[in-house]
């Protein structure tokens, strides 16, 4: 709709976690890292932030880095009993007919991390929004998974990713066999307003647009909105584009972002 009158090729606050969007912020670029460390390491990471701050994004930026010797398997829906897990690890690893017993299950898993190993593969299990996980007992199988190793080295590394709580609900005593696993593990925060000023340039130039779109005193209002949240920052900054093109104006000043802000029904004071 606003792409061409902005000089823009496609749209630069898409809801889509697509990493060629990601903006690597001090944090974010530490978290970044670790996990790539940890993955190399076949270690087992943790990854936590709010809503909103990047961490499915990073999690696609990591799958990218990573070459073929990387088998990576994503799990999106945690809400899934011991057994469940288990079923549907397997069914992503490649098992065809998945065992309907766990200790047969757990036989099966074994045998293919073994011949992943043997074709010089690195099996990753991305476990994403992780605090939803229903049962301690299913965490405890995602521990166990660590017990799949060799004399020097794991089979298989994983990364669990969730909201503050899930990091809150570990320091609990009963999982402390699950938290002598991890091998790394970061918190991301907001963004500064330095940040989000940067970031939304980031954004407009992948784009291919220029930066300077918004005016200082509209990432400030931007800000001021989404506390530097990436996914509040790119709510506020779709419907300022929005705004502005249906003006017909050229940049987007503080008054495009107040009219924004009055129509979500928010003073962001």
């Amino acid at each position: 709709m606003y792409e061409a009158y902005f000089g823009l090729q496609e749209r630069p606050f898409s809801k889509t976690p697509d990493p060629r969007f990601l903006f690597l912020s001090k944090g974010h670029r530490e978290a970044l890292a670790r996990m790539q460390y940890a993955v190399e390491e076949r270690d087992l990471v943790l990854l936590t932030g709010e809503i909103g701050c990047g961490k499915t994004t990073l999690s696609r930026a990591l799958m990218d880095t990573l070459d073929d010797s990387f088998k990576v398997v994503c799990l999106v829906n945690p809400r899934l009993t011991p057994l469940e897990f288990l079923s549907s690890l397997a069914r992503h690893l490649g098992v065809t007919e998945p065992a309907r017993f766990k200790v047969d299950l757990l036989e099966q898993i074994g045998k293919i991390l073994f011949e992943y190993y043997e074709n010089d593969m690195t099996p990753v299990v991305v476990i994403d929004e992780a605090q939803l996980v229903p049962h301690k007992e299913t965490f405890d199988e995602i521990r166990l998974l660590t017990n799949f190793q060799l004399d020097d080295r794991n089979l298989i590394s994983i990364v669990l990713m969730g909201q503050p709580e899930l990091k809150q609900r570990l320091r609990h005593r009963a999982y402390e066999p699950l938290r002598q696993r991890i091998g790394m593990q970061f918190e991301l925060t907001p963004l500064s307003q330095a940040e989000t000023s940067e970031y939304l340039d980031f954004r407009v130039v992948t784009a291919g647009g220029r930066p300077g779109l918004f005016s200082e005193e509209a990432v400030a209002a931007v800000f001021s909105y989404s506390n530097g949240t990436p996914r509040m920052i790119n709510h506020a900054a779709s419907l300022a584009l929005l705004e502005c093109f249906g003006r017909g104006e050229a940049r987007i000043e503080q008054s495009v972002v107040d009219a924004v802000m009055l129509e979500l029904g928010g003073n962001w004071d």
